[in-house]
């Protein structure tokens, strides 16, 4: 009898240690943590080209175990780094969130406005200027306001990039720090609006000089320069450079010798231990700020930036990107881990995507009888000048040229008696003439018609009335303006729109989903799985895939 009794005791036991174990893995209601994670310029097609190099923990693990969107893009006009944190954010498009570009003119003040600065703050870990930064140009309010609405303020929202307008734009207004990189110190910092000093854990951080460790560096390829086969050969003609360094091994000391003595650790966001630098930063505040430990819904928001720069430097096709990504993979891979081991992975959601694509250099596509040129537009806007003079009369009818827009002076034209919309109009058919030049709008057609799809309903959707110009041109494909170097922002087609993206950990079934989906969606897919209102300015759709 006593036998028996030891073994009911041994089972039931081993039931309970057996439920508990399973019970730890059940979901909770809400997320604990939602962590986004934004990779500036990252192409669609970069998954499938670099799959077989990529370690089994990071971009493997996200899609084996998560739910892949893979024909997600944006549908606005010139995409960019910052813009697309904040459609991201709010379900906004740019005409909403009012983030049309990294800066734009402001015809009252007649000045340029970037569009992080503000002159109302101070720099919060630093003497310098780098922190006078703010969401104050961000119009709408994102999925982090709202579940800070939602449960009386009680979530934490951190923003982790090495640039502010990722970091500023993907938490939003109510955040409570943005974090981004000093170049002329090697730390992290903020603004005074959001802190008028650093925390301990920060300051503790900054003291440890991980960056000055990363400055001892050399950047030598992950693998044998030989398995590299899906990019062009190390040294080719379509790489400008850093500084003019272009073959690999890259020393970093010797590479910060060419940035100004002041701003020496800016060579770090131009290298992968940029990516290090920000991933170790990101599981120190998960780690000090106790985020997801409570019943509340936190937010952390993590932008890798390096492949921003490189992609500019030396192209989609280069050695570098695909190093930079392959590396990339791996730093993800140990997030990843640290997320399953310390947080639990059924209790973070986690969404992966990009602020933007790029696409390929236009005199590679040349050299590959692919149609492509460059836009010159300093002679087209001088060609423009001439041609107002000789139809109006001489003045100064042209305020400012900015980003394919094309600011009027309205006062001159209101002092000439002049019809505006008419105006544009000539201008617009004007610059139509010009080779390259795809399309055009006037801001009057904007405001006076609702395009509902093509082209014309895309420009639309970067057009915000109080920002944009008078009139808005988009390029043929393949083109590009000529100053603009390697892989910057171009025109509204497939390669610079099209980005994954990718859901993980709670809640998120294995899947694959085929049909269109827009960058839009992600907030409102946010706002329905935790159940709250959607941003003010939301254009977007639930992601039923996700959802249900």
């Amino acid at each position: 009898m006593k036998y028996i009794l030891v073994l009911i005791l041994f089972i039931c036991n081993n039931s309970i240690f057996s439920f508990g174990q399973n019970a730890a893995h059940i979901p909770p209601e809400k997320p604990t943590l939602i962590i986004g994670i934004e990779i500036s310029q990252f192409r669609y097609d970069y998954i499938p080209r670099y799959w077989d190099k990529f370690c089994e923990g990071g971009f493997k693990k996200l899609i084996s175990r998560g739910s892949y969107c893979e024909n997600t893009s944006y549908d606005y006009l010139h995409s960019d780094i910052g813009v697309g944190s904040a459609t991201i954010a709010t379900g906004a498009n740019p005409s909403g969130h009012g983030i049309i570009a990294s800066s734009w003119y402001n015809n009252l003040k007649d000045e340029i406005i970037s569009y992080t600065y503000d002159e109302n703050t101070s720099t919060t870990g630093s003497g310098f200027e780098t922190g006078r930064c703010s969401p104050i140009n961000l119009m709408a309010t994102t999925y982090a306001d709202e579940i800070k609405l939602a449960n009386n303020f009680n979530s934490k929202v951190i923003a982790i990039s090495l640039d502010p307008a990722p970091a500023i734009f993907s938490t939003g207004h109510t955040a409570d720090c943005a974090y981004w990189f000093d170049i002329t110190t090697g730390s992290w910092i903020t603004s005074s609006f959001y802190k008028d000093s650093l925390d301990p854990w920060v300051n503790d951080f900054n003291e440890k000089k991980f960056a000055d460790t990363y400055m001892e560096q050399e950047w030598t390829t992950l693998l044998p320069m030989k398995e590299y086969s899906a990019s062009l050969l190390d040294n080719n003609e379509y790489e400008t450079g850093i500084y003019g360094y272009k073959v690999f091994p890259y020393s970093v000391k010797d590479l910060s010798k060419k940035f100004k003595k002041k701003s020496k650790y800016e060579v770090l966001k131009f290298t992968p231990f940029g990516n290090n630098l920000t991933k170790d930063f990101a599981i120190s505040a998960i780690v000090n700020e106790e985020l997801g430990k409570d019943q509340y819904t936190d937010i952390l928001t993590i932008s890798f930036t390096v492949s921003e720069r490189i992609g500019n430097l030396y192209g989609p096709l280069s050695v570098e990107i695909e190093d930079i990504i392959l590396r990339l993979d791996r730093e993800l891979a140990h997030l990843l881990d640290f997320i399953d081991d310390n947080l639990g992975k059924e209790n973070v959601l986690v969404f992966l995507t990009a602020e933007h694509g790029v696409v390929h250099v236009p005199d590679y596509l040349a050299d590959h009888k692919i149609p492509v040129g460059y836009f010159n537009a300093g002679g087209a806007i001088s060609l423009l000048n001439s041609y107002m003079n000789n139809i109006y009369g001489k003045g100064d009818w042209i305020k400012q040229y900015h980003g394919l827009q094309i600011y009027l002076n309205r006062n001159l034209i209101e002092d000439a008696g002049l019809n505006l919309a008419d105006v544009q109009t000539n201008v617009a058919n004007l610059m139509l003439q010009f080779s390259g030049v795809s399309n055009t709008l006037t801001a009057t057609s904007l405001q006076s018609t609702n395009f509902t799809e093509g082209i014309f309903a895309t420009m639309q959707n970067g057009y915000n009335q109080k920002r944009s110009g008078d009139v808005l041109m988009n390029l043929t494909p393949g083109w590009a303006e000529k100053q603009i170097v390697n892989g910057d922002p171009a025109p509204a087609y497939g390669h610079d729109r099209r980005v994954p993206l990718i859901w993980y950990g709670w809640k998120i079934g294995r899947n694959s989903v085929l049909r269109p989906v827009d960058l839009t969606d992600i907030t409102p897919t946010i706002c329905t799985l935790l159940e709250i209102s959607y941003p003010n300015s939301s254009a977007g759709r639930p992601i039923l895939e996700i959802i249900e």
